[in-house]
């Protein structure tokens, strides 16, 4: 199994590198199944997107926000959520390291 500290250290370093504040390691993949470290700067974001049939974020390190049209939700190190059933994007708050875990068709 990968270690989830270092990983998230690795990518928040390549992050900081990285012209638009984002790195991303594929951890698990067991389709329909995968898990994806993703790390982002202060300020950087995923643009709105489409949500998987069923996933959830967890924040690892730092801080961001999960904005959507039927209302924003925040989130900081060690919360687990739900992701929302619409599209929707991730905005860092600070410099932060998330887990997200998806199941796609």
């Amino acid at each position: 199994m990968n270690d989830l500290n270092a990983l998230a250290k690795e990518h928040l370093t390549a992050a900081r590198a990285d012209a638009h504040g984002r790195s991303a390691h594929l951890l698990l993949r067991q389709e329909p199944l995968r898990q994806t470290v993703i790390a982002l700067t202060g300020g950087s974001s995923l643009d709105e997107h489409n949500a998987p049939p069923a996933a959830s974020l967890q924040v690892l390190r730092g801080a961001v926000r999960i904005t959507a049209a039927s209302g924003d939700v925040d989130m900081s190190e060690g919360e687990l959520r739900p992701v929302p059933r619409e599209r929707h994007g991730v905005l860092a708050l600070e410099d932060a390291v998330v887990l997200l875990t998806a199941v796609n068709d």
